[in-house]
Formats: structure tokens, C-alpha cells, sequence
């Protein structure tokens, strides 16, 4: 039998509701449909060109503007990174070479405003144990990952891509991409995870894969924990 000294249940699964982004840039708003209770995601739904453009972000949204949607929708929550603000250092990675410019005097304020708006901001790494911690005791996470190294062990997922750069000498791409962490089977070491690139489907990676593609170079680290789903998770196996 696994040890498990953090005594919570073995494997846990939160039942979300599965939503698949519509556009290349909205799939930290889709994380934020799936664990949003059915009457305020169907406000977002039917309202949604409308809350964006109030939040001002138009079609590039950083993690901190994820926080002020769901503090929008009295979602409690806090948020993990290893950047207060916005890391310039990016500004030579082609991935935020446009974005970067466009973005950093609103992304800067936004961090600046987040005390006072009721946002917590942590400056801090979360481990694979605390993770899977707040899963079982608290809800789901949205993390931002690199999505060229987010394998799926179910829909195999970017396994061919990952095998053969075990073997080929090149380098990676950063893919910024937003997940919502669900669930976890210690025994397996493998977390679940909804991906909103994919149609309806519950994917599955390893603890050690995942912890790669979210502290991948230009993630910063980026974990928003949300609190209070207790009313929608699915019990699995407790722990003896």
C-alpha cells in the first residue's frame, strides 16, 4: 500500500464541467467556465464579448487578469507566481516579444490594484505534495503550463512529439497554455487535468510531467488555487 502521510484521500476527482475554448486565446476563460457554478457561467456564456471587453484585456489575458474575472464572479481563490508584475526578462522570447509591450503598463497596474480589489497574491512555488493537498481538501487549480511538454497518458496527447525529442537534440518551445488541474491517483502518481484545446475529455499525466510544463521558462510559475468547490467534487478512494 502507498504511504500517505498527508492524509487525504488516494485519488480524488473534482466533476467539472468541460469547456472548450473557442479562439487561440481564450483558454484560461475556458478553465474559469469549467469551475464556475452553472448560473455565473451562463451569464459569462450569454455576456462574454461584453465582460471582456470591461476587463480590458481584449484578446491577450495574463494570469492576473484571469484573478479579476473571478473575483468578478465571487470566486475565492489565490494566486501563486514567481514574478510580482511583468518579467521583462521575457521581452527577448518570441513567444512574448509582441504581447509583452502591448500588455506590461496594464498587466503592471492590475498587480498594483490587486490588494486593494481583494485579489491574494502570493509570491511563492507551490510543490507536487501541496498541490495535490489543496485538490483534495479544496478544489481545483488553473496552472499555466508550457503545452509543447504537457503530455496526456489517456488521448496520448503531444507523446509522440515528447518521444522523440528524447531522442532528437531539439530545442523546445514555449506554448503558454492554461489547464484546470482536477484531480489526482497517488498511487499512480498522476494527476487529471481538463485541457480546453481538446472536445469533452478527462486527461491524465504523470506528477513528474506536469511539474516540468508548469515550471517551464516563461510560466512563472503561474498556479491560481480555488477554494470552496466542496459541493461538486466526486469521491473516489479514501485513505486508510
Amino acid at each position: 500500500m502507498t504511504k500517505n502521510p498527508k492524509n487525504i484521500p488516494v485519488s480524488w476527482k473534482w466533476d467539472l464541467i468541460h469547456y472548450r475554448q473557442r479562439y487561440d486565446w481564450d483558454c484560461g476563460l475556458s478553465c474559469i467556465l469549467m469551475v464556475l457554478p452553472e448560473q455565473q457561467r451562463k451569464f459569462f456564456l450569454e455576456n462574454f464579448s461584453q465582460v471582456c471587453l470591461e476587463e480590458g484585456f481584449g484578446n491577450s489575458t495574463w494570469t492576473i487578469d484571469l484573478c479579476y474575472v473571478l473575483k468578478r464572479f465571487e470566486i475565492r481563490h489565490k494566486y501563486l507566481t514567481a514574478t510580482i508584475g511583468v518579467n521583462m526578462g521575457y521581452s527577448e522570447h518570441s513567444y512574448y516579444d509582441k504581447i509583452l509591450h502591448k500588455d506590461s503598463d496594464r498587466v503592471t497596474r492590475r498587480f498594483q490594484t490587486a490588494q486593494i480589489s481583494g485579489i491574494v497574491i502570493e509570491q511563492r512555488q507551490i510543490t507536487t505534495d501541496a498541490l495535490t493537498r489543496h485538490i483534495a481538501l479544496e478544489g481545483p487549480a488553473i496552472i499555466l503550463t508550457n503545452a509543447s511538454l504537457l503530455t496526456c497518458d489517456l488521448c496520448k496527447f503531444n507523446k509522440l512529439s515528447t518521444e522523440l525529442r528524447s531522442f532528437l537534440p531539439w530545442k523546445t518551445t514555449f506554448k503558454g497554455h492554461y489547464i484546470v488541474v482536477c484531480g489526482y491517483i497517488l498511487t499512480l502518481r498522476k494527476f487529471f487535468y481538463r485541457n480546453p484545446t481538446m472536445k469533452d475529455h478527462l486527461c491524465m499525466t504523470s506528477f513528474n510531467n506536469l511539474h516540468d510544463a508548469r515550471i517551464s521558462y516563461g510560466t512563472d510559475q503561474d498556479v491560481i488555487l480555488i477554494y470552496g468547490q466542496q459541493n461538486s467534487a466526486e469521491f473516489q478512494e479514501k485513505a486508510s
